[in-house]
This record gives C-alpha cells, sequence and structure tokens, in this order.
C-alpha cells in the first residue's frame, strides 16, 4: 500500500496534467494534500475543516487589488483570471451572488476583468449584435400588435 505522500503526489500529478500550474502551485498543492491526508489518518480533519472555513472569510487580497484592467483575482484562492463566474462555481461551488455577500462586492462591480469586457463589447459593436438584437425585438412587437 502506498504511503500518504506518495498518494498525495499522485493525485496532483492528475490534477497538474489538466490544469496548468506553477511550479510554486504544485509544491503548495502537494504541501495542503498531504496535510489533509495526515489529518484524516489521525482523525483531526474536523477540526481543520473548521480552521479552514475561519480562514476563507479572510480574503486573499483586498477588494481594490483584487479588480483590475487586465485581471481579476479571486478573494478566496488569490488566482488571477480574465472573469470569476466560472472559476468561482468550478473550483470553489458557490455563486456569483454569494460570493458578492461574503466579500461585501456590490452589485454594480463587475466580475471580470475591464479590458475583457471592453474588447467582448467590441467585439459585439464589429459584429452588429446591437442591430440584429434591435430588429429582432422589433418583429417580436410587430407579430405581438397583429394578433
Amino acid at each position: 500500500m502506498p504511503n500518504l505522500l506518495e498518494m498525495a503526489a499522485e493525485i496532483v500529478a492528475s490534477h497538474a496534467s489538466t490544469t496548468p500550474m506553477t511550479k510554486e502551485e504544485l509544491i503548495a498543492e502537494l504541501n495542503d494534500l498531504h496535510q489533509a491526508l495526515v489529518a484524516i489518518e489521525n482523525g483531526t480533519a474536523q477540526e481543520t475543516a473548521m480552521e479552514d472555513e475561519e480562514a476563507a472569510q479572510i480574503p486573499a487580497v483586498s477588494r481594490k487589488k483584487a479588480f483590475g484592467k487586465d485581471k481579476v483575482i479571486c478573494m478566496i484562492c488569490g488566482k488571477a483570471m480574465k472573469t470569476l463566474a466560472r472559476h468561482l462555481k468550478t473550483a470553489h461551488g458557490m455563486t456569483a451572488s454569494e460570493y458578492r455577500k461574503q466579500f461585501d462586492i456590490p452589485r454594480t462591480q463587475p466580475l471580470a476583468a475591464r479590458a475583457y469586457s471592453e474588447s467582448r463589447r467590441q467585439m459585439a459593436i464589429d459584429r452588429g449584435l446591437g442591430d440584429n438584437l434591435a430588429k429582432a425585438r422589433a418583429e417580436r412587437g410587430k407579430s405581438k400588435t397583429k394578433k
């Protein structure tokens, strides 16, 4: 039977094969996972889970630093990306509204990088999506008045 370190290394290797990770992230994940396996083996996993919940309330970065021009940083784990919605769902099992509530983020604050939002907006303008939407709404309005 493999020891705990071998099991942790196998799990982290499997995760790293599907997720791009830096050397530091690999080492940190291996360390965290090994500690979790040791805690489970010793029967102290429940206490560790309570400590993790308390630590989750403390943001990894400040709200001011979390929302930048080119990236948005998750206040839970500190990872940077263009948008948060998918990351929150897959990595933390929470919705955007739960995230906003946990860190007191106003609804007016987008959970996407400003540069990313602007590029998507410009792409929609270039493709004429707003005009197409207006035409579709006008057609739908005409068909409802004829009935």
